[in-house]
C-alpha cells in the first residue's frame, strides 16, 4: 500500500493513494474517508513521527556511471554522509536555490525506510528490517563541493534540499527493490534514467554494513545514491524524480 502524510483544511492527516478521474495515485483517501485530489493538499514527508531524532544516511557515488560522470573511481566500500531532518520537505513543495549559486542539481534516489531495530544484521536477513521505500531527491550545491568523498555541509545539508515522497510504500509491495527503473524530468524533458540494479552496494548490503557498527532504528532513512544524468536546475524549474512502483515526486525550484 502507498501511504501519505498531508495537511488538508489546516489539519494533518494520514492517507493512502487513490485513483481520481481515472488516473492512478492522483488523489489521497484521508483517514476520515474523504478523497482529495493531490493539488488540494499540502504534502509532508511520508514518514511516521519518531520519538527520537531520525538518522538519515546518504550514499555518495553508489552508481558506477555517476562516479564516471564525475570523473571519480567507483568506491570499494560505501561513501556515506549524514543529513539533518531540516533538509526534508514533502511532495509539491519548493526547494530554495541560494543566490549566486552556479550549479545545483537533483539526485533521484531510492530511499530505504528502516522498519525495526537493526543491529549486526546478516545480509540474508536484511530485507526483514526494511519497512518500506520512498523517493528522495537529494539536491547538491556543487559550488561548495570540496571533495566528493567528504562533502561540505553546505553541499548536502541545506534546508528544503531533500524532497521526499509522495508515498511511503510498504516493503511487501516492492518484490524486488533492486530492479526498479528511475527517471528524472526537468520541465517535462527526460534528463536522467537508470535502474536500481546498477547500484554498487545494494539494499541488503547496506543494512548489514551499517548495522555492524551502529544501531538502525524504525524510521531511519538510507538514501541509496543516484545514476548519471544530473543537470543544473534554475528557479522556476519543475523537477520530477520518479521510481517504478514507488511514485513520482514533484518539486519546484525557487530563488532562496
Amino acid at each position: 500500500m502507498k501511504h501519505a502524510r498531508v495537511i488538508f483544511e489546516g489539519r494533518e492527516h494520514s492517507g493512502t493513494s487513490h485513483e481520481f478521474n481515472g488516473q492512478q495515485d492522483a488523489a489521497v483517501r484521508l483517514d476520515d474517508g474523504r478523497i482529495v485530489p493531490q493539488e488540494q493538499l499540502v504534502w509532508l514527508p511520508p514518514l511516521a513521527p519518531t520519538a527520537r531524532p531520525r538518522t538519515i544516511l546518504a550514499l555518495g557515488l553508489n552508481y558506477a556511471d555517476h562516479a564516471k560522470e564525475l570523473e571519480f573511481k567507483a568506491p570499494e566500500e560505501p561513501l556515506v554522509f549524514v543529513k539533518g531532518q531540516s533538509t526534508l520537505i514533502g511532495h509539491r513543495q519548493l526547494t530554495h536555490r541560494p543566490a549566486g549559486v552556479q550549479f545545483m542539481h537533483y539526485e533521484c534516489e531510492l530511499a530505504i525506510v528502516v522498519g525495526k531495530t537493526a543491529k549486526n544484521v546478516k545480509r540474508d536477513d536484511a530485507y526483514d528490517f526494511i519497512g518500506g521505500y520512498t523517493v528522495a531527491n537529494d539536491y547538491a550545491i556543487r559550488d561548495y563541493l570540496e571533495n566528493w568523498y567528504r562533502p561540505n555541509l553546505r553541499v548536502k545539508n541545506r534546508d528544503t534540499c531533500t524532497p521526499l515522497g509522495p508515498w511511503f510504500v510498504d516493503a511487501a509491495d516492492v518484490p524486488d527493490p533492486m530492479a526498479l527503473a528511475l527517471r528524472t524530468t526537468v520541465n517535462g524533458t527526460v534528463t536522467q534514467q537508470g535502474n536500481t540494479r546498477d547500484m554498487i552496494f545494494d539494499a541488503p548490503f547496506l543494512i548489514a554494513y551499517f548495522s555492524r557498527f551502529m544501531t538502525l532504528s524504525p524510521g531511519d532513512l538510507i538514501l541509496t545514491g543516484t545514476p548519471d544524468g544530473v543537470v543544473d536546475c534554475k528557479p522556476g524549474d519543475v523537477v520530477v524524480t520518479e521510481i517504478e512502483r514507488i511514485g513520482a515526486l514533484v518539486n519546484t525550484i525557487d530563488a532562496g
